[in-house]
């Protein structure tokens, strides 16, 4: 494989497609970002034809502000327990909010529709911080990572553009309550395509029995800590203010300004995510490189846009700036989501971006709130040249740290994923988890590749990231090992020889951990030195070689010894 950066980005967009579990999260994230969307465009219209900008704010405001509450209370529950379990717990509760918002609409009964769509919004905040912490523990290297959040920001756009245009054709031909109607079907599939995934927390548990009331206090006091962070919060959040108003303004440009049909607004969101979709697919380049300069472009492109709107260039003219500014909107949010978490412990990423979620929602608000007041000042022109100087005043604020955003060495949160999913290392402190994440070396195999040859001396420890490995002693097929077990560590352990030969059944990716770093780490922390020989013991009262390594076990015996000890791996010395 090149290691130049073209085929870089290649291989690691090509290596999403034979990663599972991340296709199943990635989909569901589709179909969240349609429901989304869809609601919030379509309860805007509702509420707008009720009472015109006023009320249309006031609700957006009522969703948005328990939100912003609940976002950091319950983030925690992706890092303690698992992300899947505050994905799928909040996709359940979205598609039941969502069914009663539908019935209350159809019924005729608007206060009980605002009522169920709160609870919606409030239900939504789960989705991101669950998804930013998922999404490393199940990916493969830090390059498949970012093209992860590449692709994320793909589908986002494109699921705007696709809920715009879905919700301007519902309303067109079926009135407001068929969206909602719509969106409760899509909610129930997202919920189902997760529902079944099983991923490790990145906490260790004694962290998470010690620190179980600290919750939204990590997220605050590393913000504080850390300015780099506390900025891309920052910038993210000043966003949030721009998106939120923009929601409004798209709905007062169709039909104050440009006179068309409701549904308009749907199409013009439409053409916002049109641009998104095109934004997000160039941001592939992003993949590999340093992020602080697409960030100030970014978001210079967007304020830009948005100032150009209020000289009222047309129906075509409005268009196209909309497409400019979902282009650069996206480019902004992969970039910075991208390095906020690079920049963040593994251990309190769904924390922090508990934390970004909830003072997005805060921001999406002010934003809401900031186009009534600004209409009654000066009209659509004031307001949208209003929300155009937000992000630039973000910026200014930042100052020179906003050009050393990417300066510092990036958290290797993919490997720590990695070696937290795997039980040998599941009770490692947080500190020695990391020293040795620093401390891996990746490798790609190509099918056929000898990894481990039987006799040889044993100098490291593998964990498996992508891919399949065949474990194999005198030629005989011993197990097969995939992502998230490891081989090698009993040899290392025992001090003896290699006693079987592995060799990638398909292309792999693997992470080495030389034969010091591993044995420091194993046997310095009495908890790991415990789980080690444990795991050696079973596997040699089980049936292994008498040369007391790992490898020589017996097929029959492999399912029972996953069962029991929780590795799922046929691991050789």
């Amino acid at each position: 494989m090149s290691d130049e950066p073209g085929g870089q980005r290649l291989h690691a967009f090509r290596s999403l497609a034979g990663n599972g579990a991340l296709l199943r999260v990635l989909a569901a994230y589709v179909l969240y970002i349609l429901v989304e969307y869809a609601v919030w465009i379509a309860m805007l219209v509702f509420a707008y034809t009720r009472g015109g900008a006023t009320t249309a704010g006031l609700v957006a405001v009522a969703q948005l502000v328990p939100a912003a509450v609940v976002a950091p209370l319950v983030a925690p529950i992706a890092d303690r327990r698992s992300p899947v379990a505050l994905l799928a717990g909040g996709y359940l509760v979205q598609a039941a909010a969502v069914a009663g918002t539908a019935a209350a609409v159809l019924a005729g009964q608007p206060l009980a529709a605002y009522a169920a769509v709160v609870v919606a919004a409030t239900a939504m905040v789960t989705t991101r911080p669950a998804q930013s912490a998922l999404i490393p523990s199940i990916s493969a290297t830090p390059d498949q990572l970012t093209a992860a959040n590449v692709v994320v920001g793909w589908l986002e756009a494109a699921g705007v553009a696709a809920a715009g245009l879905l919700t301007g054709v519902l309303i067109s031909l079926a009135r407001v309550g068929s969206v909602f109607v719509v969106c409760t079907g899509l909610g129930v599939a997202a919920l189902l395509l997760v529902a079944g995934l099983r991923v490790a927390p990145l906490e260790s548990p004694e962290q998470g029995e010690t620190r179980l009331l600290a919750g939204v206090s990590d997220g605050l006091r590393l913000a504080a800590r850390r300015p780099r962070v506390r900025l891309m919060l920052a910038l993210l959040t000043a966003e949030a203010v721009v998106v939120g108003a923009l929601d409004l303004l798209v709905v007062i440009l169709a039909i104050s300004v440009l006179r068309r049909p409701q549904a308009w607004a749907g199409y013009l969101d439409f053409a916002f995510g049109v641009g998104a979709v095109l934004g997000a697919t160039g941001s592939a380049v992003l993949v590999g490189r340093r992020l602080g300069r697409p960030i100030l472009a970014a978001a210079l492109t967007f304020s830009a846009a948005l100032a150009a709107l209020a000289f009222g260039l047309g129906l075509a003219g409005t268009v196209a700036l909309l497409a400019v500014a979902g282009a650069s909107h996206v480019l902004l949010e992969v970039a910075t989501r991208t390095l906020l978490q690079r920049s963040v412990p593994p251990q309190l990423i769904g924390r922090v971006f508990g934390v970004l979620e909830g003072v997005m929602m805060a921001g999406y608000a002010l934003g809401a709130l900031l186009v009534p007041g600004l209409v009654h000042l000066g009209g659509s022109r004031l307001a949208l040249l209003g929300v155009a100087a937000v992000l630039p005043l973000a910026g200014v604020a930042g100052g020179r740290a906003l050009f050393g955003l990417d300066a510092e060495t990036p958290v290797p949160v993919v490997q720590i994923a990695l070696l937290r999913s795997l039980p040998l290392f599941a009770e490692l402190p947080a500190p020695a988890l990391e020293g040795l994440a620093v401390a891996l070396i990746p490798l790609r195999l190509a099918p056929g590749a000898v990894l481990i040859r039987q006799g040889d001396h044993a100098d490291a420890y593998y964990a498996i990231a992508e891919g399949e490995l065949d474990v194999t002693q005198d030629g005989h097929l011993l197990g097969r090992c995939g992502r998230g077990e490891g081989v090698g560590e009993i040899a290392l352990l025992r001090d003896v020889p290699r006693t079987a030969t592995v060799v990638a059944h398909s292309a792999a990716t693997v992470y080495q951990l030389d034969r010091r770093p591993f044995l420091t780490a194993v046997l310095g922390h009495a908890p790991t030195r415990r789980q080690a020989h444990s795991i050696a013991e079973e596997r040699l009262a089980r049936g292994a070689a008498p040369v007391a390594d790992g490898a020589a076990l017996h097929i029959a015996d492999a399912s029972a010894i996953r069962d029991s000890s929780g590795t799922g791996a046929a691991e050789p010395g």
